[in-house]
């Protein structure tokens, strides 16, 4: 095995661990969105509201809600707990027992996320299908920026709302001799796309995310479709996915990169 598979095996076994570790992607059992007037979340103690830019639980200590990082650990809430999103540097989490509340902020609404460690996908979990690593659908592409700077488009959300996605520019390249283009964003210094292939939604799941480096001075960088990985709402249906952007289907099947979640 080269060293190029090599570290395709280790980042598909990083994604394996990841998306199935306790609190992770698997483990999400509700997004509530939040607005000013306090609410009930089911299984989860307190009255929780969001307001300024902040989520806010009133709770008392009896009901074991803690903030801080890791769970059993943190200050017990007694009052009124403000708790900043996963968009702000000093975003902040709170636990009951082993599950974990993460606020987010995603165009400037607010929601709790709730991720438990017995979760049924989770527990049903059997891996993720991926095609066997293949060193041609790695290939050189050319990144333009858009020269009036970043455009939003409004797409589809895996549920079910149309929002605004960032995109910064589109990428060129070239796939068994033919030309093709692909709209992208920014991800700090790398870049991220939503795409779909003419294998989308019967050989692979319906769309696909990828990343690549950030390109160098002359807009060079690599499009490494073996690392084409399956968007978080494949994993669990409270994850709010965008969908691609117009333009972002290729007609080719692209065999290559995570197919799709297998349960067990």
């Amino acid at each position: 095995m080269n060293n190029d598979a090599e570290e395709w095996q280790r980042w598909t076994d990083a994604r394996t661990a990841s998306v199935s570790s306790p609190h992770g992607m698997l483990a999400l059992i509700g997004t509530h969105w939040l607005g000013p007037e306090a609410v009930e979340i089911p299984g989860v103690p307190g009255r929780w509201s969001a307001d300024g830019g902040t989520v806010r639980v009133a709770a008392v200590a009896a009901d074991g809600l803690r903030a801080g990082a890791a769970a059993g650990e943190g200050t017990p809430v007694d009052g009124t707990l403000e708790l900043h999103p996963d968009t702000h540097p000093e975003h902040g989490t709170a636990w009951v027992g082993d599950l974990l509340l993460v606020p987010i902020e995603r165009e400037g609404e607010l929601a709790l996320r709730v991720f438990d460690p017995a979760a049924e996908n989770r527990v049903t979990f059997a891996g993720i299908s991926v095609f066997p690593y293949a060193p041609e659908w790695s290939v050189p592409a050319v990144f333009t920026p858009y020269e009036t700077g970043d455009r939003t488009v409004n797409v589809p959300n895996a549920d079910g709302r149309e929002r605004p996605l960032a995109v910064t520019g589109q990428i060129d390249f070239r796939l068994g001799g033919e030309s093709y283009t692909l709209t992208v964003s920014r991800s700090g210094e790398l870049l991220s796309g939503v795409l779909s292939d003419g294998g989308s939604g019967h050989e692979t799941h319906r769309f696909r995310f990828i990343t690549l480096p950030e390109p160098d001075a002359e807009g060079r960088t690599v499009l490494d479709f073996n690392r084409a990985y399956l968007p978080p709402c494949a994993f669990a249906d409270h994850f709010i996915c965008p969908f691609p952007p117009p333009g972002n289907k290729l007609p080719v099947v692209v065999r290559a990169g995570e197919k799709a979640v297998v349960w067990g």
